[in-house]
């Protein structure tokens, strides 16, 4: 009874677990992540130090510039969700959001990394223009991200399955970010502008913003083109189509949302270690120039930790929720994600780190780094699995399918807490680490690097420690489900 029965689409029924999803669907779907990965790289990875080192903006201006886009994203977000949740068209209520958001978004990354001359002048319009920017690049990206992950919810419905298509999701979002990573620290920064100061000189950033707008494109419409053969299998729920988009329902649809348990455990776990991702990402360029002292051909290197990390959580994922489920996964790997990704930092300030500049070092922080690495593929993997499990609760009680909606909310949580903690660290580095702009690595006063140190190190890391504790209320098991399922196909054999 298990011998999988394929269709004409690429999908194939198997007996006794639901739907399973063909290699290349999976392939298609994931692809698209590298779109998200790269737009994310560039803000995360250089937004911060190209604005505060290169510009000159205050680093307290440029956090407040995220911050504010926050605000643009509590609208956003969720309107997006809700829209794609009822939205008809011939290529569906998901497909349409992926073909309009590449061009657009591609643009905003580029204008973000390339403000007039006259406008670099001011502190004012320099951070008017970074924050105008910003909030456009990321409405542009949920437009794309909300409606992409809920198809991937709707591709199938079990409870494994789901994890398989969200792994791939994940692979994809390390091969986009590996690739405009290497383009970055090995040509751009490492190799044609080594000689004129490599990421601290602005014309390198002309290169690295030009690639990032390559790989958007290219990779959100190979997805869109790619999954269109999928539009007639995914879920359609009539009474999602035939109420009408008001302010209310709009947010109604949202209260009842946050009135799911499950859901707002995992919101909970996210709002903590949001602040964790968000201060070791905006703060990794600085650690790698002035705490570790690092070339760019050696910063380049540091990839290697989430080639290994990424692709052994990416095989294992399935495996762990088979064995432990995704509840004791989520809890444990966000625990694990925490410890290893500020171990080097805290090694270093006990003393216990190589050299400053060696390759010994390079070594040491792949080595904790693909532990990090891991817990946190796995993590992303687990969570983006159990929003669709919890969509399917949340259709039982309520006979609505609101992917949309689900992921646009984790979505604004995501990058509003990571938004908070560039904010923070961008406080932190003006009013607490005090690093000065234009500073020159090696020149820096060790008080300054101690304390960028600590901000990396054991401050960053509780806001992950009490996600893992948070994310323990999370209780949809593979049983509960399995019963969410059972009655919701009972449902439609009644209609």
């Amino acid at each position: 009874m298990s011998k999988e029965l394929a269709d004409s689409s690429g999908r194939a029924a198997t007996a006794g677990d639901g739907l399973r999803v063909a290699t290349r669907t999976k392939f298609y779907f994931g692809v698209g992540a590298g779109g998200e990965a790269a737009s994310n790289w560039i803000f995360h990875a250089l937004g911060m130090i190209f604005y505060q080192q290169v510009l000159g903006l205050p680093a307290g201006l440029a956090g407040l510039a995220f911050f504010l886009a926050i605000l643009a994203d509590a609208i956003t977000d969720p309107l997006i969700g809700a829209i794609s949740d009822r939205f008809r068209s011939k290529w569906g209520r998901r497909h349409p959001f992926l073909f309009i958001a590449p061009i657009p978004l591609a643009l905003f990354v580029f204008l973000i990394f390339h403000p007039p001359a006259y406008v670099v002048e001011s502190h004012t319009l320099l951070f008017i223009w970074l924050t105008v920017f910003t909030v456009l690049q990321r409405a542009c990206q949920t437009f794309y991200v909300v409606p992409h992950l809920a198809m991937g919810a709707e591709l199938s419905a079990d409870y494994l399955e789901r994890t398989r298509i969200m792994a791939f999701n994940n692979l994809f979002t390390l091969y986009g970010g590996t690739i405009i990573h290497v383009i970055a620290w090995f040509l751009v920064f490492g190799f044609i502008f080594a000689d004129q100061g490599g990421q601290l000189y602005r014309p390198a950033h002309t290169w690295t913003a030009l690639t990032v707008c390559t790989i958007i494109i290219v990779s959100i419409f190979a997805c869109a083109f790619g999954t269109k053969d999928q539009i007639p299998l995914l879920k359609q729920n009539q009474m999602n189509e035939d109420r009408k988009i008001s302010i209310g329902t709009f947010y109604a649809d949202i209260w009842g949302v946050l009135q799911n348990r499950n859901y707002l455990y995992l919101l909970l776990g996210l709002f903590f270690l949001s602040l964790t991702i968000g201060t070791h990402e905006t703060l990794a360029i600085y650690m790698g120039t002035f705490f570790w002292e690092l070339t760019p051909y050696q910063i380049g290197f540091l990839i290697l930790n989430n080639i290994f990390g990424v692709h052994i959580g990416f095989f294992l994922a399935a495996r762990l929720h088979d064995r432990f489920d995704k509840r004791w996964t989520i809890s444990l790997s966000s625990v694990g994600l925490s410890i290893f990704w500020s171990m080097t930092v805290n090694l270093a300030l006990l003393g216990f780190a190589p050299a400053n500049s060696s390759w010994a070092l390079v070594a040491f922080i792949i080595f904790f780094g693909t532990f990090s690495s891991f817990f946190g593929a796995v993590l992303n993997i687990s969570v983006m699995s159990a929003l669709a499990d919890i969509a399917d609760e949340h259709e039982l009680n309520t006979g609505l399918r609101l992917e949309g909606i689900f992921y646009s909310l984790r979505s604004f949580f995501a990058k509003a807490m990571n938004g908070i903690g560039h904010f923070v660290t961008g406080l932190a580095l003006q009013y607490y680490i005090e690093l000065p702009a234009y500073s020159v690595p090696g020149e820096v006063p060790q008080d300054i690097i101690f304390r960028l140190g600590i901000v990396d190190g054991p401050l960053a890391m509780i806001g992950g420690i009490i996600a893992g504790v948070l994310y323990l209320g999370y209780r949809l098991d593979r049983s509960a489900h399995h019963q969410i399922r059972e009655s919701l196909e009972a449902r439609r054999v009644g209609l």
